[in-house]
This record gives C-alpha cells, sequence and structure tokens, in this order.
C-alpha cells in the first residue's frame, strides 16, 4: 500500500483504534484522518501545490506527522527542520530546499523563513472536519522527504527520499521485525530525522499498530512512559543507552512490554549492551544506515544469533558489501569500505550532481564507513574513513579504543580523536565522561589500554568531561572534540 493512502485505509479498516498520540492528547484512526484532510485544506489555502516544499520547524508531536501526511496528500515535499537551529541555519536549509512554506512553532520564528512564507502551527492544529481536499497522484520516483545531513564535513546536504524508498524501507522493518497490528512505538528519537519518521512512526502505522510521541527525551521519565503506555519497541542512539544504564540502582522498571529495542545512528560498544539488556531485560538489536540509504541496510535478528558488536545481517532487498579502493569486494574478514544498492537508496543530493556522482556509483552508495563481514555474514562497522588515524603510518582506528575504554565499569562515554603532532603525523586522544558517582584516574584507564591493544593504538592521553558534546541527531560530536584537542 502506497504511504499515501495509508490514512484513509486505516480509517476505513478501524476508524476508532489508537492511533498517534503525543502529551496533548490522542487521536484515533478517523480523527487522525480528519485533521490529516483539514492541514491539507490548510496548505492547499496556502497555495501549495504538487513538487511545492513545506519546511516544518517543530518539536516531537502530533502536528508535525499530520502536517507530513497533509504535504503528501497534494503532492509536496517536506523538508523537517531541526527546531533548535538559529535563524541563519533554518534559513540556510529553508533556502537550499526552496520551501513555500515553512511552518513553525510560534510566531517568535518568523524571521528564520528566508523567503519563504510562513505559518503558525496552531492554523493546522483542528478542530478536525474542515474541507477536504482531493488527493493528488504521485509516482514512486516523486519526492516526499528531504533530509538534510548533520553538515560534519561542511554544509548540510539535502538527502532526497521518494515514496518508493520509504515503501521499500517501511516494508523491510516490517518484515524483519514481524510487525503488525499490536505493535506500538515509544517514539523518542527527533522527528528531524530519517529514524525517527521510519522506522519510529511510519513503519508501526503501516503495519497497523500506533504511535506514542513524548517529545524531547528525558531518562527521568522514559521508563515511566513505558510503564504507562506500554510500547512494543523504541529506537535510540547510543547517548540514550548509556544515560538510562546510568540510572539509579533502585529504579527497576516493568519493562515487560517491550519485544525489542533498536540502536542506531552510532556503533554501540557490545559492553554497553551486555549491561543495558542484563540491567532491564530488553533485548536490543544493533543496526546500521545512513538517510541516505532511508534510515537502515542492516540489523541484527530479533530471532536466530545476534552478536552485539556487530550490526547485524543486510535486511530484505539490500545489497551491502565491503570493497577496496578499486570497488572490489574484499573476502569475508577483511576491511575496506561500506557500500550499499537497493530500493532504500536515496535519489540524490538536492542541487549537489557531483556529490551525488561522488557518492553512487554504478548503483551502490558509498558510506564512507569501513567495515569487514564475519564467518557468518554479520556486518563490523570498524570506524569512519574520515575518522581513521594514521599513526607513524599504521591506520588506528578510534572505535577500537573506544571498546577498550568501555571495558573499565566506570566509564559512561569515550570517544577518541586524532590530532596533528610533527613526528608521527597524528596521534589518539581519548575523551571520557564518567558514570554518576563512579572514579578512575587517566593513569588506570591507560594501564588498561596497554592491555588490550598494541603500543602504535594506545591514546597519547585521556581527558574527562562532565558530558560528551552531541549533534543534533545524538552522535557524539568529533568535530569538536578535535578542536578541543588542539586547544589542549
Amino acid at each position: 500500500m502506497p504511504l499515501i493512502d495509508l490514512v484513509d485505509a486505516r480509517a476505513d479498516v478501524a476508524p476508532h483504534a489508537s492511533c498517534i498520540r503525543d502529551d496533548a492528547g490522542e487521536l484515533d484512526n478517523a480523527t487522525f484522518a480528519a485533521r490529516v484532510a483539514g492541514a491539507a485544506a490548510s496548505l492547499a489555502a496556502r497555495g501549495i501545490r504538487p513538487g511545492d516544499v513545506v519546511a516544518i520547524k517543530l518539536s516531537n508531536r502530533v502536528e508535525l506527522i499530520v502536517l507530513l501526511f497533509a504535504a503528501w496528500r497534494l503532492g509536496a515535499v517536506v523538508t523537517p527542520v531541526n527546531p533548535a537551529l538559529g535563524p541563519v541555519e533554518t534559513g540556510y536549509q529553508v533556502a537550499d530546499a526552496g520551501a513555500a512554506l515553512l511552518v513553525v512553532e510560534t510566531e517568535g520564528d518568523a524571521a528564520t523563513g528566508a523567503g519563504a512564507a510562513i505559518a503558525c502551527v496552531a492554523e493546522f492544529a483542528g478542530p478536525e472536519g474542515a474541507p477536504s481536499t482531493t488527493r493528488v497522484p504521485v509516482r514512486d520516483d516523486d519526492l516526499a522527504l528531504l533530509i538534510y545531513t548533520s553538515g560534519t564535513t561542511g554544509s548540510p546536504k539535502g538527502v532526497m527520499l521518494t515514496h518508493a524508498n520509504l515503501s521499500a524501507m517501511t516494508a523491510s522493518f516490517i518484515e524483519w521485525f514481524g510487525m503488525g497490528p499490536r505493535d506500538h512505538s515509544l517514539l523518542v528519537l527527533p522527528l528531524f530525522h530519517a529514524n525517527g519518521i521510519v522506522l519510529g512512526t511510519l513503519s508501526a502505522l503501516r503495519a497497523g499498530g500506533q504511535v506514542t510521541i513524548t517529545g524531547r527525551f528525558s531518562r527521568e521519565r522514559f521508563f515511566s512512559d513505558v510503564e504507562r503506555y506500554r510500547p512494543t519497541y523504541f529506537s535510540a542512539v547510543p547517548a540514550i543507552y548509556a544515560l538510562l544504564s546510568a540510572l539509579p540502582d533502585d529504579v527497576v522498571p516493568d519493562t515487560s512490554s517491550l519485544r525489542f529495542a533498536v540502536c542506531g545512528a552510532a556503533p554501540m560498544p557490545a559492553e554497553l549492551i551486555r549491561r543495558f539488556e542484563e540491567r532491564f531485560d530488553v533485548t536490543i538489536v544493533e543496526g546500521y544506515g545512513l538517510s541516505e540509504t532511508t534510515t537502515a541496510s542492516t540489523i541484527n535478528p530479533l530471532d536466530g544469533l545476534r552478536k552485539p558488536g556487530t550490526v547485524g545481517l543486510p535486511l530484505p532487498g539490500q545489497r551491502v558489501a565491503v570493497v577496496d579502493d578499486a570497488g572490489i569486494p574484499v573476502p569475508r574478514g577483511e576491511t575496506g569500505e561500506v557500500v550499499i544498492a537497493g530500493p532504500v537508496v536515496m535519489a540524490g543530493y538536492l542541487g549537489r550532481p557531483d556529490a551525488t556522482a561522488e557518492t553512487i556509483v554504478d548503483g551502490w552508495l558509498h558510506t564512507g564507513d569501513i567495515g569487514r563481514f564475519d564467518e557468518d555474514g554479520y556486518l563490523l562497522i570498524v570506524d569512519r574513513l574520515k575518522d581513521m588515524i594514521i599513526r607513524g603510518g599504521e591506520n588506528v582506528y578510534p572505535k577500537e579504543i573506544e571498546n577498550a575504554l568501555y571495558e573499565h565499569e566506570a566509564v559512561l562515554e569515550a570517544a577518541v580523536v586524532g590530532f596533528a603532532d610533527d613526528v608521527l603525523g597524528e596521534v589518539p586522544q581519548a575523551f571520557v565522561a564518567l558514570r554518576p558517582g563512579a572514579r578512575v584516574s587517566e593513569a588506570q584507564l591507560l594501564v588498561l589500554c596497554a592491555q588490550r591493544l598494541a603500543p602504535y593504538k594506545r591514546p597519547v592521553g585521556v581527558q574527562f568531561l562532565d558530558e560528551l558534546p552531541k549533534n543534533p541527531v545524538g552522535k557524539i560530536d568529533k568535530r569538536r572534540l578535535r578542536a578541543m584537542a588542539v586547544e589542549a
């Protein structure tokens, strides 16, 4: 079923079944469909036409999903904007996307429009039952979403995702996880990112299930929401799992409703997975993907062999390979660049044909990640190609050092970056945040690394921070850490 037909189909089959909720209240299928129709009428009244781009700068809330489906009903494209962005950053995305309309929380955000018309979300918040609009047919290759990359290697780029991309990705998730009407997603990731939209929202709705949007992640309320709403799954990033695992020992939540939890966005140390699973009795399946592949390309299986520390097996309908510099697949066990092909690969970067041609070669998307397949065909991500440190001619992968640091019980988060050295070219520097109340010295961590790693892989120092800096998606911000290493 095309996703644009999903809203009306759910309302026809089970009008009074739960659909989506946030802190403001719950919508059943019929009410959600009416809200989408009303929002589409409001967008049409503002002149939105097929192919137009609607920018949505909202915190996690039901109205964002209402507007998503409303724009698609008109054949328009949506670009979600991180609500934490300032006027200049917002203006860049709005202008680069060529947005005709920017929907914001309050009138105070009007200065960020960069030439686009401005509308406040209250205009689309109800009441339901507004005049409907005729749904515009869309082709599979029509654009549906423009997801902007985090911009760690320059200006953010608009990742063009089509309706076919979204249909293929949601179908892949539903098959892999065996999703059905009883599934219930607890959404804690931001809705300006592909994971929150596709896995956290669209997949559950397409499977006939429901979605609870919790707003901004809060460690203190997370398990209360689990106990209150009884979700069957959620998706999060390693930083969230680290925060939850650091809760006081007297926090013993009822997690019996959860079938599984997904970890993505960045590699999660096997030790952190073990700690979380043993403490909370929740199965974590680690996966791997990019916005450029509509969310995920490999995930550990729920049934069968799970291998913590790997990112699992290729998802249905996708091809994943590890290749050398010439693009030739390497044997299992050898490292190379991870490349991906299949119906989830993006249409390209908006307005950047050269960057698209560099990234997609003969149908294969080059990820810039270094990985290898083990003997069972499970993928291990060794590191980012750009994060690799060359120390005296030897390749050093920060993730290997980070995994060693995570073996110490006191370590909550660890990250390693390289910085220039006059003799060796580059050397690794570690940054660590400790668990509340835990203590460990730099010398003790360096001894641990010496026990686990060859001399050329060992960090030259360990710097302690209260918290490691994060980018808007929740990944550790290594660009900021590199600047701190230079300053130190």
